[in-house]
């Protein structure tokens, strides 16, 4: 297990060293520059581009850059924010884009693990109806128009919850982002949860225990729901990363001041430091929670722990 662990963080840091070089030189190849103020004059560009040291080859902005990074500092925004260090402007905004985020998932993972779960133990034809409507209704419909929907009910109509986020009520500010957030999720996770169980159900293993004697409960704690949590686990990092690095749309809708809006500012501005700060982050978050995933792995699967894992 600790071999196989090494060598995924091993490759992790190989990835993200790759990812950085090459968000830098896109970056760098990119039409404009952050200076394009047209008040500016071209001696003035030039010491700008001397203050942060965009004068010097790309090759050694690179590694000056990784090396400052390796420390903790991100660089200082060039121009949507003049000179206040990246660390600051993430700061003031993941807090909010991750909390959304991890109560979408939360969310979102429990309604569609029960709602999967229940409609493969129990075959009626309400549970099957409910399971088939809900499920279409959370993949085929954006999440943005059931923002609208809930904005429109809830938020205009029925002035249950505040429709713009309020930093005063952050809890009922979030209700409806959630909300809409987590419908998807929990269409996504119900379809591979019942899925899986329903596999498993019919696997000889199971039929073996009840052979045996073992009870329903038994059965589904100790056989079906462990071994119909690996796949589901695999499509729930996919949608964590996009949850927890924001939606940018919904952000937008109910004025979330999150890092959605930040790198859409940052990449019109062509503010290169934030682009690259907020890319590597977004980059960090995935590896990490794959790894996360591969540690997961490591737990429900003995195989990997004994060193099967496949490569």
């Amino acid at each position: 297990m600790a071999r196989y662990l090494g060598k995924r963080i091993i490759i992790s840091i190989i990835t993200l060293f790759v990812i950085l070089l090459v968000l830098f030189l896109l970056l760098q190849f990119m039409p404009g520059s952050p200076f394009n103020d047209q008040k500016l004059a071209p001696e003035q560009v030039e010491a700008l581009k001397t203050k942060y040291g965009l004068d010097k080859p790309v090759i050694i902005q690179f590694f000056r850059y990784v090396g400052n990074m390796m420390k903790g500092d991100l660089g200082v925004s060039y121009n949507l924010s003049a000179n206040t260090p990246i660390t600051e402007l993430l700061a003031s905004r993941f807090p909010v884009t991750i909390k959304i985020g991890f109560f979408s998932m939360l969310f979102g993972t429990l309604a569609g693990l029960l709602l999967g779960f229940l409609t493969a133990f129990f075959k009626s034809r309400i549970m099957r109806f409910f399971y088939h409507f809900l499920t279409l209704l959370g993949i085929a419909v954006p999440s943005y128009l059931f923002a609208m929907f809930f904005s429109y009910f809830l938020g205009y109509k029925g002035d249950v919850f505040p429709l713009l986020y309020d930093f005063r009520s952050p809890v009922s500010s979030s209700v409806m982002p959630v909300m809409a957030l987590s419908l998807s999720v929990m269409a996504i996770v119900a379809r591979f949860a019942k899925a899986e169980a329903s596999d498993v159900m019919k696997s000889d293993y199971v039929l073996l225990a009840r052979c045996q004697g073992l009870s329903n409960t038994s059965i589904i704690m100790r056989y079906i729901l462990k071994n119909s949590l690996m796949p589901v686990i695999t499509v729930m990092a996919g949608l964590l990363v996009g949850l927890l690095t924001g939606s940018l749309v919904i952000e937008q809708m109910f004025s979330i001041p999150g890092v959605g809006a930040l790198l859409t500012n940052a990449i019109s501005s062509n503010d290169y430091s934030v682009v690259i700060a907020l890319s590597f982050v977004y980059s960090a978050l995935y590896i990490v929670v794959m790894l996360i995933l591969d540690i997961l792995y490591c737990v429900l699967d003995p195989r990997v722990r004994l060193g099967g894992a496949p490569e």
